[in-house]
């Protein structure tokens, strides 16, 4: 499961993709509980492009930014790993400072942001190439044990 979306240069974006992405993860059956978090890694991935770069530059159309998503199984991805993640990626045109974590005090109102992409990832990073800089971050889905000669399934959230 992937999915990449081109959304506007604007904060209203952030539920746009917000809701996509929540979507895509419930319907690969991914708990709830990892969902959020990767709601909220998107959230400061996205907000923080759209706060902090410019628009993605041409041939892109105007005022756009990139966000896009995997759900990555054993097997599947590029070292073939035995693990699943889901990987979030947000692409835009650049600012002024790379993103880095930054050390607020404790009554700025902002800069927290990459602490929590940091806390809820397992890894993140910065790629930059001649016109955008993408944003990135994994987080590691637990798969639940099963018996011996089935298909693994992904944990999924009890309806009570």
């Amino acid at each position: 499961m992937s999915r990449a979306v081109l959304l506007p240069h604007a904060l209203s974006s952030v539920a746009v993709a917000r809701r996509y992405l929540c979507a895509d993860l419930r319907a690969a059956g991914v708990v709830r509980s990892l969902v959020d978090d990767a709601a909220i890694v998107l959230t400061e991935l996205l907000g923080n492009a759209l706060r902090h770069a410019a628009p993605l530059p041409p041939p892109y159309p105007p005022q756009r930014v990139r966000a896009a998503w995997s759900l990555v199984r054993p097997g599947e991805g590029p070292q073939q790993a035995d693990g699943t993640w889901v990987e979030i990626s947000v692409s835009d045109g650049g600012g002024e400072t790379l993103p880095r974590l930054a050390g607020p005090s404790v009554s700025a109102l902002g800069g927290r942001g990459l602490a929590v992409v940091q806390r809820l990832s397992s890894r993140w990073g910065t790629e930059l190439d001649e016109n955008t800089t993408t944003v990135w971050a994994i987080i590691d889905i637990p798969v639940m044990p099963v018996a011996s000669g089935t298909v693994p399934q992904f944990p999924r959230a009890s309806s009570a």
